[in-house]
């Protein structure tokens, strides 16, 4: 009697085990998959990207920092093309702010503020 319990208690524990290992892979697959978000932008990104730095986001990025694509010169700011920050920390200051910088949460897209942030990233210090 006990070896059919402990038979059904191994069988359970090998089919959660299975279980657990497919959701695992699809949990992977999942956050795997973002490689398009890192993927180089496209020109139409590009475009986009510096239409909100130079114009769109209010105020313009481009009144305090300096970045020669944008051919800005802002002094208030660090100056990008020396820093050449990432796109997930440009999307980080940009969503919440940092320093005097003002947060451009709820006055910028989601999509916009991913398009600045892919922008600089690319464009800085080239």
């Amino acid at each position: 009697m006990m070896r059919g319990t402990l038979s059904k208690v191994s069988k359970a524990s090998a089919a959660f085990a299975f279980v657990l290992t497919l959701s695992a892979g699809s949990a992977f697959a999942q956050t795997a998959t973002p490689a398009a978000a890192n993927a180089a932008p496209t020109a139409a990104e590009l475009a986009a990207g510096k239409k909100i730095f130079t114009t769109k986001a209010a105020p313009a990025c481009a009144l305090c920092h300096t970045l020669k694509d944008a051919d800005s010169s802002g002094d208030i700011g660090p100056v990008l093309d020396e820093l050449k920050p990432d796109a997930a920390r440009v999307e980080k200051a940009v969503r919440g702010g940092i320093g005097v910088m003002p947060a451009f949460k709820g006055l910028l897209s989601e999509d916009e503020i991913r398009t600045v942030a892919k922008y600089v990233s690319a464009v800085a210090g080239k």
